[in-house]
């Protein structure tokens, strides 16, 4: 029979360390950035004033590359960017928390029908160190019904970009670099309408303010300013353009012999660059933080359980 003296130091031992193992063991507390901090650099972002680093000053291009064109070598405009100073919510490439595809919902784009990809991949080196990778995704314009409408699009084609995050080592913004065009149906082999890298990306700044954007017209010193809402969450985007990123010219450019009119060149030289603000967020529910906190207090309860019956026994193994 064991005695209450020899009991006493392990009852002790439970009484003072279970609270602090316990609690240990609580996800919630675990520091999630500095432990993926091994895997993403998203907590070593270092934003410049711009809100971003120009590609081509590093060996980068603001030209995707493309497997296959006639002629070989051809790209697509990267025309579109949300900076690195953007609400860092929107930033993480989520559906929940106002997280960036929800932005994309809320201004009417949504991932591929079904979650399925269809159609080749490109590549983009946006010099930040990474070197060419494929898109992060393609978004697409969803006709107004973010589950199925991608779908409609895949086959009546529209409005559609891939996009990167600049996250290397040697440049990392955390901005999201967009290349944004209008494509025709399926049965034209998804081609692009003629102007429709800069109306598409007019158009998509056009969703956003819920203005017609006069292409045309457009300087490096014109500005936007756009309000749209998703799931509870409501977005403050604020747009400029901004030219010396990418050349007025049609040289390079994917379908450059039927994207071009009127004379004009098939890309403009003006890139929107895009702000976003998390103006309003859904309140927490309250029902969530009820389960939260019952499912938190099974847990401690759990542990100390276990812990108290392993310190129980240990007496006997020692004995």
């Amino acid at each position: 029979m064991r005695s209450t003296a020899f009991l006493l130091p392990y009852v002790i031992l439970a009484l003072t360390t279970t609270p602090s193992l316990c609690v240990s063991l609580d996800y919630r507390k675990w520091n999630w950035k500095r432990s993926l901090s091994l895997w993403t650099r998203a907590d070593q972002r270092n934003v410049p004033p711009e809100g971003y680093y120009d590609p081509n000053k590093s060996g980068g291009s603001m030209l995707t590359k493309i497997p296959v064109t006639f002629p070989m070598g051809q790209g697509e405009p990267i025309n579109a960017i949300i900076t690195g100073s953007s609400d860092s919510r929107v930033l993480v490439d989520a559906e929940v928390n106002g997280g960036l595809r929800n932005y994309f919902v809320s201004f009417g784009f949504s991932g591929e029908c079904l979650g399925q990809h269809s159609g080749s991949d490109q590549e983009a080196n946006l010099g930040d160190g990474n070197g060419y990778l494929n898109e992060t995704g393609v978004i697409r314009l969803d006709y107004g019904d973010p589950q199925l409408g991608t779908c409609k699009e895949t086959i009546q084609g529209g409005n559609h970009f891939r996009y990167w995050v600049q996250n290397g080592p040697s440049a990392n913004s955390g901005a999201i670099f967009m290349a944004v065009s209008y494509e025709m149906p399926i049965a034209q082999q998804h081609d692009i309408i003629p102007d429709g890298y800069n109306l598409a990306r007019d158009w998509l700044v056009g969703n956003i303010t819920n203005s017609l954007i006069p292409t045309r017209n457009l300087t490096n010193t014109t500005t936007y300013t756009g309000t749209t809402s998703s799931e509870g969450y409501t977005y403050e985007t604020n747009i400029r353009y901004v030219s010396g990123l990418l050349a007025n010219t049609s040289f390079g450019i994917n379908h450059n012999l039927s994207v071009p009119v009127d004379g004009l060149n098939a890309v403009d030289g003006l890139v929107a660059v895009l702000d976003v603000r998390i103006t309003q967020a859904p309140p927490t529910s309250s029902a969530v933080g009820w389960h939260t906190t019952s499912l938190l207090s099974f847990q401690y309860f759990t542990c100390y359980v276990l812990l108290l019956s392993f310190l129980w026994f240990l007496p006997l193994q020692v004995l």
